[in-house]
């Protein structure tokens, strides 16, 4: 069986650390606030990177953990809602970027915080299926340009990173075992954003309507359901029991949805890898964030079965099994 197998991991953040500290400065709270309620310190902040350099400074990485030069790949799906423009896509600038070759396939997906296991789910079929031999899977995003930075139930979560794999289509019973991506668009008023994003992320906006907007504790309640059904899929679909898997990447939005997703799960703390202390919600990019780190700290080990789980703006939801 060909299977789309993980052979390179790669991030991104950007240099700029703003801390809830900082935040007290111009909005009304406190660190105390913060971390209580979401288990966020600090994020970053992008000022000189667009989200194509992020992305792209992302794919090098990975793209060099796997020991494999630009022009190998023939596939490039990116996860993202901030693009640099309304056309081209990302993808298209990230392909510029490295110096992929021309001809391979490039192009965006737009999920808001599933975006990424969206996108590995398109190239997982394009490589099973023999369309694609090696294919670059993205997440990014730079919700800053987004936030309303008076409004304190959002501007505290959010932070901006990229993170990038490298999928290669080889036989054995390696790689991504199934994906499971999910959608309710009547839901769609409980998080969104309605206008295009602005240059610069501290702009002065006219209008209410540019900011992010959430519904924060209807959008908890049905985070915590919908993501736990996703895992419980997952494994179902796998025959795998909740104690064969070696390590859960989660979307990293809030502790509490997370340490609830656990619980339902029935999974021990050290089993479930998180980031958002220092990086907060980094939408698309928060779940390849958080795999790459996990990997060059040793936390995953060949042929462990990795879980990975998110809930985003659409709504959306999705899951996926890898063994690595």
């Amino acid at each position: 069986m060909i299977r789309s197998r993980v052979i390179g991991t790669g991030s991104y953040v950007p240099k700029k650390v703003l801390t809830n500290h900082d935040l007290e400065r111009f909005v009304e709270t406190s660190d105390e606030w913060i971390s209580t309620r979401t288990g966020i310190r600090e994020r970053r902040i992008a000022v000189d990177d667009t989200p194509s350099d992020m992305a792209a400074k992302a794919a090098k990485a990975a793209l060099k953990a796997a020991g494999i030069s630009p022009k190998d790949i023939d596939l490039i799906v990116v996860g993202t809602v901030t693009p640099d423009m309304t056309f081209p896509s990302t993808a298209c600038f990230v392909q510029g970027h490295l110096g992929v070759k021309s001809g391979a396939a490039a192009f965006d997906v737009s999920a808001a915080c599933s975006g990424f296991l969206y996108a590995l789910d398109i190239a997982d079929k394009y490589v099973k299926s023999g369309v694609a031999q090696k294919a670059l899977v993205i997440g990014v995003d730079q919700f800053s340009r987004l936030i309303d930075w008076k409004d304190r139930a959002t501007c505290v979560l959010f932070g901006d990173g990229a993170g990038a794999v490298v999928l290669s289509a080889e036989k054995g019973q390696r790689g991504v075992l199934s994906c499971h991506i999910h959608s309710d668009g009547k839901h769609w008023e409980m998080l969104y954003s309605e206008s295009p994003c602005p240059p610069s992320p501290f702009e002065e906006r006219k209008a209410t309507n540019q900011y992010l907007k959430m519904n924060g504790n209807e959008t908890f309640k049905i985070a915590v359901r919908t993501m736990g059904n996703a895992i419980t899929e997952a494994l179902e679909a796998n025959n795998i029991k909740p104690e064969d898997v070696a390590l859960l990447v989660p979307h990293q939005a809030n502790l509490r949805i997370i340490d609830a997703t656990r619980q339902r799960l029935g999974l021990p703390e050290e089993k479930v890898y998180t980031n958002l202390e220092r990086f907060g919600n980094t939408s698309a990019g928060s779940i390849p964030l958080a795999l790459d780190e996990a990997v060059r700290l040793g936390k995953v080990k060949e042929n462990d079965i990795v879980l990975f789980v998110s809930f985003g703006g659409g709504l959306t939801w999705a899951s996926a099994a890898v063994r690595w």
